[in-house]
């Protein structure tokens, strides 16, 4: 495969100028929420397909989240593209000191499965905001999706500026050895390494949108209905295959039993007493997937759930207690319907018991405490956090998304997807007035002592 001449293309168009005219950029911005409502049915097809997606969770967390973006950028677009004047000390003086937003150039973008539209169409907002052409890799492993996005694109978007690969891992290898600009990349830490390998041949800047294990710590004074509520909404949408979903639990031996009871209690209520037959719960994206989480039910304490359909690609919302901590269900991303639950002994263990594992993607923490919370936020780091919810800082868009250590690099999302694929150029402009000698040689001891007392 080679894809070099889709690539000297979109660079051939860069280099004309187009994409820094912000008018352009807002048209083609327009042309991406246009592809999507006009096209709001195929993309619930195709997300139902892959992923069994119920059409309202789809919608709010793909369709919506991608037109909802759109109009974010293009309403503030003008101001983040403006100059930013900073202050000039007097050792440049008289100056103006400033910071010029410029496009990078060609950008690549590889989505991820679990939400196959948005994780390649959110990224694409803020690559078109910030003035790039940029090539884009669905995955393959959520074929519906990928091929709508293949046939839509190139009908609404720039044809000069923007294309669709689509393949499974020959394809990726392909795009990954040519000269991108900047790389776009959401998925596992494995080939999230191969990616930074890949990037690093040709000095390329990236953007790794990794997950992990994020955790939640609740504490005796949490309201337990609506905690248990938030949580198993964070957890069971889209089956569990959520990089920022609740990945395990962690609380004091006393509140186990009751927190079981209440997750419980809103499983049943969202999905009912058979979630299989249930219109509002999704699937595993495929076989294999749903084998690896059904594997990591063995030998553990099922509070609820724990059946399994390999072949419909169903693993029914379940939560385990006190897994053992060496084994596959805690060391590795869960990525999946379980949810464990870990005995601790008060609020300083469940820091350090997070302290010590990788960085997570997100982290939660339910408490009245406020004292706690802001020691949770101050202590434990991760890419973003919830106080007294999960997920749900994900629906502000001026809030950065992003990793931190084994959990990503890079972060977009209003300005800060903006500034990720922008190049922020500093620039001084001075004008045509005779210096101070004490700046130029021959130096001497006056001049050193002058500059000493300036700085």
């Amino acid at each position: 495969m080679d894809f070099s001449e889709q690539l000297a293309q979109h660079q051939q168009f860069f280099a004309s100028n187009k994409t820094r005219d912000l008018n352009w950029r807002k048209q083609q911005l327009q042309q991406i929420k246009r592809l999507v409502t006009e096209n709001e049915q195929a993309f619930l097809d195709a997300l139902q397909a892959d992923l069994g997606k119920p059409a309202q969770e789809a919608w709010i967390t793909e369709v919506s989240y991608v037109t909802g973006d759109v109009d974010h950028v293009c309403k503030r677009l003008n101001r983040w593209a403006k100059k930013r004047s900073v202050a000039t000390p007097i050792v440049a003086q008289p100056g103006r000191s400033y910071i010029q937003p410029e496009p990078q150039g060609s950008i690549l973008i590889i989505g991820a499965w679990n939400y196959p539209m948005q994780l390649i169409l959110a990224p694409l907002v803020a690559v078109i905001a910030a003035g790039n052409c940029a090539m884009v890799k669905p995955s393959e492993l959520a074929p519906a999706t990928s091929q709508l996005l293949a046939k839509l694109i190139p009908q609404y978007l720039d044809k000069q500026a923007f294309s669709v690969v689509e393949g499974a891992v020959e394809a990726t290898t392909a795009l990954l050895a040519l000269p991108f600009d900047h790389i776009m990349y959401t998925g596992n830490g494995q080939v999230g390494r191969i990616v930074m390998a890949a990037a690093a041949k040709h000095l390329t800047p990236v953007t790794l949108e990794l997950g992990g294990k994020s955790p939640v710590y609740v504490d005796e004074s949490a309201d337990l209905n609506i905690t248990a509520q938030r949580i198993a909404w964070g957890k069971w949408m889209n089956a569990g295959q959520t990089c920022i979903a609740p990945d395990y639990i962690i609380t004091s031996k006393n509140m186990i039993a009751p927190l079981v009871t209440a997750l419980k209690s809103q499983i049943t209520k969202m999905f009912g007493k058979n979630p299989q037959a249930s219109k509002s719960y999704g699937r595993i994206v495929n076989e294999r997937h749903a084998k690896r989480i059904s594997d990591y039910l063995s030998d553990l304490i099922i509070e609820v759930g724990g059946e399994f359909d390999i072949e419909q690609r169903y693993i029914a919302p379940t939560i385990v207690v006190n897994p053992p901590l060496d084994s596959a269900l805690m060391t590795d991303e869960i990525f999946g319907a379980i949810l464990p639950i870990i005995a601790i002994e008060d609020f300083d263990s469940a820091k350090a018991f997070v302290k010590a594992r990788d960085k997570p993607l997100s982290a939660y923490i339910f408490s009245k405490n406020k004292t706690q919370c802001q020691s949770w936020v101050n202590e434990i780091s991760s890419g973003s956090q919830c106080i007294n919810d999960v997920i749900m800082f994900n629906a502000v868009p001026e809030l950065p998304f992003g990793g931190v250590g084994p959990s990503g690099m890079g972060q977009y999302s209003g300005q800060a997807g903006f500034d990720n694929f922008s190049h922020l150029k500093s620039v001084l402009v001075r004008p045509f007035i005779k210096d101070l000698p004490v700046r130029f040689a021959p130096y001497s001891k006056l001049k050193f002592k002058f500059l000493r007392w300036i700085r």
